[in-house]
């Protein structure tokens, strides 16, 4: 089974599934909200948060990423979320009019850290970061350039 990606939102995760599913044309998107299960009536979630995404997912061109809000009410126990650079999502795809989609979609409102061009390790090869502070990282043949340098190096 492959590792799928995991995204934590703090309270817009619904506005990310929409702009996730559209940017990499989503063959199937699932989401769940707080409110789509029963409450717990010594616990009740405020109504603020039952309209959160409590899981979702997103399936496109074999990748798949999930994705939830972290709820106000469970910060004490998770910590506050914190954007950083120490996660990315890796898209391989030997389709370079694909990779040139995904790359066009996802940088809208983000900004480009490497634009896709031809490097020593990939024939298109990108970087960016999205409107939510998401890291993409894009590589036309990231296989080939492992197998081959591993196969040179014995």
């Amino acid at each position: 089974m492959p590792a799928i990606v995991y995204l934590n939102f703090d309270g817009n995760a619904e506005q990310a599934i929409e702009f996730y599913a559209e940017a990499l044309n989503a063959i199937e998107v699932k989401k769940v909200k707080f409110k789509d299960f029963p409450q717990d009536p010594n616990y009740p979630l405020p109504e603020n948060e039952l309209n959160m995404i409590m899981e979702s997912s997103i399936e496109f061109a074999g990748g798949k990423i999930m994705m939830s809000d972290i709820l106000p009410s469970m910060k004490n126990v998770t910590g506050e979320l914190v954007k950083g650079n120490n996660i990315l999502i890796s898209i391989v795809n030997d389709d370079k009019q694909t990779l040139e989609n995904y790359f066009s979609n996802l940088s809208e409102g983000g900004y480009v850290i490497m634009p896709l061009s031809n490097t020593p390790w990939s024939s298109c090869f990108g970087m960016l970061v999205d409107k939510y502070g998401v890291s993409w990282k894009f590589n036309g043949d990231a296989d080939k350039f492992l197998d081959n340098v591993i196969s040179n190096n014995p």
